[in-house]
């Protein structure tokens, strides 16, 4: 499965903060996720502070060193504001991220934290923090949430991110070729990797994006491995640092 046009990535990013937005409408912002400290209220507060990150390295890259690192310290402050005021503020940098990843070539590059992305990268990127934020919220309410195929970006994400699961667990990398099988939400089936690899990762595309948005340990998926390597990537995975 190879890269998707962002342009369409971008369609689901909207998609996925649209289906949060009208979560987050309904209830409590005072109300405990799974990440330990952070209400719905620090959640959002992240999410926008994140898009608002993206639009400055974009519009203004030069000044983007000066952004602010901590975001535990970040989330608390947006938390702090008036709920009316952070929501509008969300919406609105919802908005404006996905217009500046739009204006620009999906291979134009611009400051990120530690690194250089390009529009390409960053669309998914976005819609993977989204979902996994949004899962928290989910969880923290104790609504069930409807997995859609807009998890094939946060899977093209996962799958990508094996090299950086292993280097974050100060582990060698696997130079042997991987195969990843995943069954998406209305059955269909997503593969990367040749056909004929040893190292192979199988089950739920669900699965497969929570375990590595560490929203889920692996003893809570249903995810299979087969080889040593595979094995120890499901243990280690992450698509983050």
């Amino acid at each position: 499965m190879s890269e998707v046009d962002s342009r369409l990535v971008l369609d689901a990013l909207v998609a996925e903060g649209d289906e949060l937005d009208a979560l987050v409408a309904e209830h409590d912002w005072t109300t405990a996720t799974p990440a330990a400290g952070w209400t719905i209220a620090h959640q959002i507060a992240h999410l926008a502070a994140a898009d608002a990150n993206v639009v400055a390295a974009i519009r203004t890259p030069d000044a983007f060193g000066t952004v602010p690192k901590d975001s535990d310290l970040v989330a608390a402050e947006g938390a702090a504001t008036p709920r009316d005021v952070l929501l509008e503020q969300w919406r609105s940098g919802r908005a404006e991220v996905v217009a500046a990843l739009r204006e620009i070539r999906q291979e134009q590059g611009f400051p990120w934290f530690g690194a250089e992305v390009t529009a390409q990268l960053m669309a998914p990127l976005r819609l993977m923090e989204t979902w996994a934020h949004g899962q928290d919220v989910f969880d923290a309410l104790g609504v069930k949430r409807n997995p859609t195929a807009r998890l094939q970006h946060v899977a093209f994400l996962g799958v990508t991110g094996r090299t950086l699961s292993f280097y974050a667990a100060e582990l060698p990398i696997p130079q042997e070729p991987f195969r990843v099988e995943l069954t998406g939400p209305d059955g269909e089936a997503w593969a990367w990797g040749p056909s004929d690899a040893a190292q192979r990762i199988r089950g739920s595309a669900e699965d497969f994006c929570l375990r590595v948005t560490h929203r889920r340990s692996r003893a809570e998926t249903g995810l299979t491995a087969v080889g040593d390597d595979a094995d120890t990537w499901l243990d280690v995975a992450r698509v983050f640092l």
